[in-house]
């Protein structure tokens, strides 16, 4: 028996140890990476972190005291009869013919506190579950006080469902003990299916060849060779590999001795869940970049490129040529000849036609000049600006289409479908937000210039020396006519006193709206810079509301995730 012990004994190897602390730390950034991700990164990429997440957090809640240990395996590798052995107690049914039990069977050492809503969790029936001391064994099993060991059904099995369950528990359990036989040992099934996807978690990882007493020496070592390698292919190098017999109790001590080291040192959960972690993330890596600022990622250039496509679609020239024109009417009422200021008067204001102005003057018709500040004006929430032609529309689409590729150039997919999609998010709203906010506008002038005050008191005044000049004549006309005595007339000169008044009244006019009519365009052109200025300015804001703002939140979570899961694969102290 000595002999047979020492041919299968293997190394010991001490396990790193996992803090919980900042296991938890990494599990919380990954919850954070799962945040600035929704919505934004296929379900189909995320369900293995959203189900770490979960699981982690309901086994982190549960009984740390106790260690929960699979046994899996192929029919006939005896793994029920480890169970039972290690048990010292025929509690789960040994078979050899397809299907066995399809149900999981549950074994407790120590006390049951906790053991009972952890194996609830897990998934093992009651009539399952039995606790393996009783007041017979004194200390003799106190070293696997904690212990939760479990056998599994076989992962070979022709009933689907078995496999199901038996997928089901090995993403729950701590730690996994694969119990091979020399008969199948390399089977691709074990291998490939089963071992190979564990190389994250083998520190919590223990492959078991059973059955060695049917072996002599050098098939033993030959057996465990071959197994060695095929374990260091599957790329789990350096776990535990020992070689039992379920029919020896001596053949058994290496492996109990293992379970009892795992116990004590109640790291298992925390191996296996940080196992996990490392896998999760790792394969989340493809999905984020570099951590950088947002604001730095969408360029000023093409903003202004989208502001000004959204300026031409809201009809920004249409409205600043109707400012223009809108000043030069009221100009031409304020300075015009007296007489023609009344034409200029009735004729509708230009921004009045496009709805761009309410009414400013309690007491005159809308648009009329005012002499001080006025009620500030009162804009239509839509306005009468044409629709946005189909080359303009096509202008707006290249536009926010070109600040979404700059915007995601640098980032790895899918994130540039999510800018993309974010810029488009509210493309729909963008016509009404135009017209609300053209027609927000404050465009028309409040106060009327100083100037206009002047040359319209200029005009009155050579008016009045117009009419004055011509009553004076016409009283003179008449005089003649009725056959009094005809008047004198003073004289300029040669000329009389009121032609000189009329003439000069006449051409004073026409000479001041000359000389005027330079400066009028100036201000106009003026008035019109400055309208294109608030209706830019308006513009903007609502490219930055409705395209740029969603575009930087994409940006901004994509750093977010990417700071949250660099904390997340911080495997330091691991």
């Amino acid at each position: 028996m000595t002999g047979f012990v020492d041919r299968v004994r293997g190394a010991v190897r001490r396990e790193p140890r996992v803090d919980a602390d900042q296991l938890v730390a990494r599990l919380t950034a990954l919850g954070r990476f799962l945040r600035a991700t929704d919505g934004r990164i296929p379900d189909t990429r995320l369900g293995a972190a959203r189900t770490l997440v979960e699981r982690a957090g309901a086994r982190l809640t549960l009984s740390r005291e106790h260690t929960v240990v699979a046994l899996a395996g192929a029919t006939g590798s005896g793994k029920s009869s480890i169970f039972n052995a290690l048990a010292g107690m025929d509690l789960s049914p040994v078979g050899v013919r397809r299907p066995t039990t399809g149900n999981a069977h549950a074994c407790v050492w120590g006390p049951v506190d906790g053991a009972g809503e952890l194996l609830d969790w897990v998934g093992v029936l009651p009539r399952h579950r039995f606790v393996r001391e009783s007041a017979l064994d004194g200390t003799d099993e106190a070293g696997l006080h904690g212990l939760v060991l479990l056998d599994l059904p076989d992962f070979d099995s022709v009933e689907f469902g078995h496999r199901l369950e038996v997928d089901r528990l090995l993403g729950l359990v701590d730690l996994v003990i694969w119990v091979v036989d020399p008969q199948k040992y390399a089977d691709r099934v074990i291998h490939r299916g089963y071992l190979r996807e564990f190389h994250r978690n083998r520190d919590v990882t223990v492959v078991v060849l059973n059955q060695a007493d049917r072996l002599d020496q050098s098939e033993l070592t030959r057996l465990m060779a071959d197994l060695r390698r095929l374990l260091d292919t599957d790329e789990l190098a350096g776990v535990p590999l020992l070689a039992t017999s379920a029919v020896i109790p001596a053949a058994m001590a290496e492996l109990r001795g293992q379970l009892e080291r795992t116990v004590t040192e109640r790291q298992a959960v925390l191996r296996r869940l940080a196992g996990d972690l490392d896998a999760v993330t790792d394969e989340l890596g493809d999905l984020v970049g570099p951590v950088g600022r947002a604001e730095e990622e969408i360029n000023r250039g093409t903003v202004r490129r989208l502001s000004s496509a959204l300026a031409d679609a809201a009809g920004v020239p249409t409205v600043a040529q109707a400012v223009e024109s809108a000043y030069r009417q009221r100009a031409a009422a304020a300075t015009g000849w007296p007489v023609s200021r009344a034409w200029h008067r009735l004729r509708p204001d230009p921004l009045l036609r496009l709805h761009l102005l309410g009414s400013r003057r309690a007491d005159g018709p809308p648009g009329a000049p005012s002499d001080g500040p006025a009620d500030p004006p009162a804009p239509l929430a839509v306005t009468s600006l044409p629709a946005p032609s189909a080359a303009q529309r096509a202008a707006v689409d290249l536009a926010v289409r070109g600040l979404a590729e700059q915007a995601g150039s640098q980032l790895p997919a899918p994130w540039p479908a999510a800018v993309t999609a974010a810029a488009r998010s509210q493309t729909a709203d963008l016509p009404d937000a135009l017209d609300r906010a053209v027609g927000a506008a404050d465009l028309a002038p409040v106060d009327r210039p100083l100037w206009w005050r002047a040359v319209g008191a200029v005009q009155w005044l050579v008016t009045a020396a117009a009419a004055a000049g011509l009553g004076w004549l016409l009283v003179g006309f008449v005089v003649r006519v009725l056959g009094l005595p005809a008047l004198e007339y003073p004289a300029v000169g040669v000329v009389p006193v009121p032609t000189v008044l009329l003439l000069g009244g006449l051409l004073g006019g026409v000479l001041v709206g000359l000389l005027i009519r330079p400066v009028t365009g100036w201000a106009a052109r003026r008035a019109r810079r400055r309208a294109e200025d608030r209706l830019y300015d308006a513009v903007a804001d609502v490219a930055r509301r409705h395209v740029v703002a969603p575009v930087r939140a994409v940006l901004a979570a994509h750093s977010d995730a990417s700071d949250a899961l660099d904390q997340a694969r911080s495997r330091s102290g691991r």
